[in-house]
C-alpha cells in the first residue's frame, strides 16, 4: 500500500509533502517519545504520533520512513508543513485514535517484518 492509497482508503486527510503520496508502507510505528522513535520505528513505515513540531520530519528523514500521521485530531505547527514539503515527507491527518487506525491498517494487511 502506499501513502496516497492509506489516505484514500481510509479517508485520512494530507496535509503537507504531497511530492511523497507514492512512497510504499513497510510497515508501521506507533509513539510520542521521539528517542523511542530514533531507535525503534522501521525504515519504510508510517509514524502516527500526536507531535506535531519540526522534529518530526527531522526524524522522518532520518529514519527514512514512508509518512507522519497526525493522530486525535492534532494539527502540524506552520513551520512543520514548510518543512514537511521541502522533505518530501507527507504529513496526514487522522481525527480518531492512533489504536483505532492502526487496527484499520493491520486488518488491511500492512504490518512490519516482525508481524
Amino acid at each position: 500500500m502506499t501513502v496516497k492509497e492509506l489516505s484514500d482508503r481510509f479517508d485520512v486527510q494530507v496535509v503537507a509533502g504531497e511530492k511523497g503520496l507514492n512512497r510504499p508502507i513497510d510497515g508501521g510505528y506507533c509513539g510520542d517519545l521521539l528517542s523511542d522513535v530514533m531507535a525503534n520505528a522501521p525504515q519504510g513505515c508510517i509514524w502516527l504520533t500526536v507531535q506535531g513540531h519540526q522534529n518530526v520530519v527531522a526524524i522522518a528523514v532520518l529514519k527514512e520512513m514512508a509518512a507522519i500521521v497526525l493522530t486525535g485530531g492534532h494539527e502540524p505547527d506552520p513551520e512543520t508543513v514548510e518543512k514537511a514539503g521541502v522533505e518530501g515527507i507527507p504529513i496526514l491527518a487522522w481525527e480518531g485514535s492512533a489504536y483505532h487506525l492502526t487496527g484499520l491498517i493491520h486488518a488491511a494487511g500492512v504490518r512490519n517484518s516482525d508481524g
